[in-house]
């Protein structure tokens, strides 16, 4: 399989990088490959909780990948981008730091009255109140945007609740559909290649997850990767009828 064919890649991390707080030993290798070939890449995540900043701190001394803040782009900068273009700038959160502070920097207010728009992302410190702050903004008549689809995080405990199960919260209580922007969505894809400068004809994009790393790049076509080191098996593709580009047990395998 020839790795070079492309001009750049489009990598995901849990799952692909690293799982929860275990390495995946392939992950290091895999990215000093591209480097040593000159093949520019981007870390594309879901994850909205930490900055590009804390992401690539976290890649360099926990995992050994090399990172710098400029390397990652997250469901909550996309998120950002896109309310940014919206009408009214006060903003309700279910999230944490990344999400706020990315919000934050593209001119948003964080509030907890009169709100424009109702933002939903991973937060490990959900409670009642936050949803039903969310759930009453929302039927009130505010915007409901969600970071992401993914309703399960792999990490070393196994299968976790992501954003996409509180989403499903709020979406349930409100019988409101909101508007998602991190993979599979073509938001973040497009503003992605924007940042690579890259035509999605010249892209892989690297994924552990079908759901959404591999359908990000089957709905804009973009040739993917599978790795079978996170949340999708090859059992699971039994049920799919767009099978990914490609398929590798570990990226190790991804070699010209």
């Amino acid at each position: 399989m020839n790795a070079l064919k492309y001009k750049g890649y489009l990598i995901d991390l849990d799952g692909t990088m690293y799982k929860g707080k275990e390495p995946i030993k392939e992950a290091p290798h895999f990215i000093d490959y591209l480097k040593k070939n000159q093949v520019p890449y981007l870390f594309l995540t879901n994850n909205s909780t930490s900055s590009p900043d804390e992401v690539a701190v976290k890649l360099k001394a926990q995992f050994n990948i090399p990172a710098e803040a400029s390397d990652v782009y997250t469901s909550s900068l996309a998120t950002a981008e896109y309310v940014r273009q919206l009408e009214g700038d006060r903003v309700f959160v279910i999230g944490e730091k990344g999400l706020i502070e990315a919000l934050e920097a593209a001119g948003c207010t964080i509030v907890e009255e009169d709100i424009d728009h109702v933002v939903v992302g991973l937060d490990t410190e959900l409670t009642y109140a936050k949803c039903e702050r969310a759930s009453l903004a929302i039927q009130e008549g505010a915007s409901f945007i969600a970071t992401n689809k993914d309703t399960n995080l792999p990490n070393e405990k196994g299968l976790v609740p992501g954003a996409g199960s509180i989403v499903a919260l709020i979406e349930k209580s409100t019988r409101v559909q909101p508007t998602f922007i991190g993979k599979p969505e073509s938001f973040i894809m497009e503003s992605a290649l924007n940042k690579l400068g890259l035509d999605r004809t010249e892209v892989l994009m690297v994924g552990d997850n079908y759901e959404t790393d591999i359908l990000a790049g089957i709905d804009n076509g973009i040739d993917t990767l599978l790795v079978l080191t996170g949340f999708t098996s090859k059992e699971d593709l039994k049920n799919v009828t767009s099978q990914p580009t490609y398929i590798v047990d570990t990226l190790a395998d991804w070699r010209v």
